[in-house]
């Protein structure tokens, strides 16, 4: 911690006492890796490494669970952690201050994630990531943000906040759906839309509406032509793919840590870059106010931002510092994380993006490449969510009570649990409607199978009246 100077000596005494995370005052560790011989490692499409990898998981077996998209299931080691750190404080209250740094994991997520602890915090989630990084951009009157209309509310709220508190510009863009959709184009349409006024540009990591991996390593690109800060919702990344944030080469990601990386309900990260790497991204570190912070100093103010590989203070512990925390939720997840570095994140991405390319073979099959509102022959635009839409009467496909109908009876009537999407479409009059499916590691071929089998046969039922 930087010597602030204005600060008194008692106030410089009590933040020493609160920067630690040693001994008693930490929560309890992941002990020892002691969940390591429960966890397999090995292909997860071998039958007996997946039968070993889906008793992790509490699913209840007459669940088959296709939308970690909003959701993921949490491993049994990670709640028995949660148990045991909250156990440990209400056995042996004691000061809850220190600890709050969440040092270890942190940079194990650092590390499982490709960047520096220095650059990272454990927040409640993608949604509080995402609010906290726009109310700290330094933005004015008539400073314009470029994103799309396909951003989840959880970006477009603070967005709009943004917009009636300080004057901003937020011009939202429509990308082209379906199985033709190309990075490029996409690209494109970002660049159409520079001004001199823009000053960001946000997309969604993946579109949650329709499962679009965005080209984010291309749109960094235009970003650093046109010397603009970057923000990524990035709630579906962790877990998901085998990621480097620093090689993104952006300036501020969120990422949930209840969707595919199964952690605790309320845990997420906050990615602010700290330092200036030239092989990743050249541009200056753009000014940023850490909007809910103990750690900001009472007087005076920060040291200057990095202007090479060294940073000038430790962004993530200012972010992080933000009073009582919930101590169980920042080593729970940081389990979970361990557990897919034990299983392999590559292995986890092959994986989860093999099942979903087994969907979209499926639905292909029985409704038609027409029916996507997801990107098939780009595989750069591929995740692991597919959307599409599965009526057959053009008045069905625009009918909002149909879809509700829908996702409802694959889970009432066979143990499907999906949901339904909305979104805008280019050149369209009203939005449209789509069926997402997300398939995760704890999914194997035949539930998929099964579930594109009960999918054809509710459509049926439903397009003959």
């Amino acid at each position: 911690m930087e010597d602030k100077g204005t600060e008194s000596a008692i106030v410089a005494m009590a933040r020493r006492r609160t920067e630690g995370e040693t001994g008693a005052s930490a929560a309890p560790p992941s002990a020892p890796r002691e969940w390591a011989d429960r966890v397999p490692t090995g292909r997860l499409d071998d039958p007996a490494v997946h039968a070993r990898l889906r008793r992790l998981f509490p699913l209840t077996p007459d669940l088959v669970h296709l939308n970690v998209g909003t959701l993921g299931s949490t491993p049994y080691p990670v709640l028995d952690l949660l148990r045991a750190a909250d156990a440990e404080y209400a056995r042996y209250p004691r000061d809850p201050y220190p600890p709050t740094t969440l040092t270890e994991p942190r940079a194990t997520l650092a590390r499982c994630y490709g960047c520096d602890p220095d650059e990272i915090a454990i927040v409640q989630g993608a949604t509080d990531g995402n609010a906290r990084i726009l109310n700290g951009l330094d933005l004015d009157e008539g400073d314009e943000v470029v994103t799309t209309t396909h951003e989840c509310y959880t970006m477009q709220a603070p967005l709009n906040l943004l917009r009636n508190r300080r004057g901003i510009e937020v011009t939202k863009l429509t990308p082209r759906l379906g199985p033709h959709q190309t990075a490029e184009e996409i690209v494109e349409m970002f660049a159409a839309a520079i001004t001199p006024r823009t000053r960001v540009l946000e997309w969604a990591a993946v579109t949650f509406t329709v499962g679009t991996t965005m080209p984010t390593r291309m749109l960094a690109e235009l970003a650093h032509e046109h010397g603009l800060t970057t923000v990524v919702d990035g709630a579906h990344l962790p877990g998901q793919f085998d990621m480097d944030l620093h090689g993104l080469g952006v300036d501020f990601v969120s990422g949930s840590g209840a969707k595919y990386q199964c952690g605790p309900m309320g845990t997420g990260i906050l990615y602010a870059r700290n330092k200036v790497l030239p092989e990743h991204n050249p541009l200056p570190l753009p000014g940023f106010w850490p909007v809910i912070s103990l750690w900001y100093p009472i007087e005076g103010e920060l040291p200057p931002r990095a202007t090479g590989r060294e940073a000038s203070y430790d962004i993530g512990t200012f972010l992080q510092k933000t009073g009582s925390a919930d101590l169980s939720r920042g080593p729970a997840l940081q389990t979970a994380a361990e557990i897919w570095e034990h299983i392999g994140r590559a292995e986890i991405q092959r994986y989860v993006h093999g099942l979903c390319d087994h969907l979209k073979e499926r639905i292909a099959e029985h409704w038609g490449e027409d029916s996507f509102f997801s990107p098939l022959h780009d595989r750069r635009l591929h995740s692991g969510m597919v959307a599409f839409q599965p009526f057959r009467d053009p008045d069905h496909a625009v009918d909002p009570r149909r879809f509700m109908e829908f996702e409802e009876r694959m889970e009432s009537e066979h143990g499907v649990n999906l949901r339904f999407t909305f979104f805008p479409v280019r050149d369209a009059a009203s939005e449209r409607y789509a069926i997402r499916l997300a398939p995760h590691l704890y999914n194997d071929r035949d539930e998929l199978d099964r579930t594109v089998d009960a999918m054809l046969k509710l459509t049926e039922e439903m397009d003959r009246r």
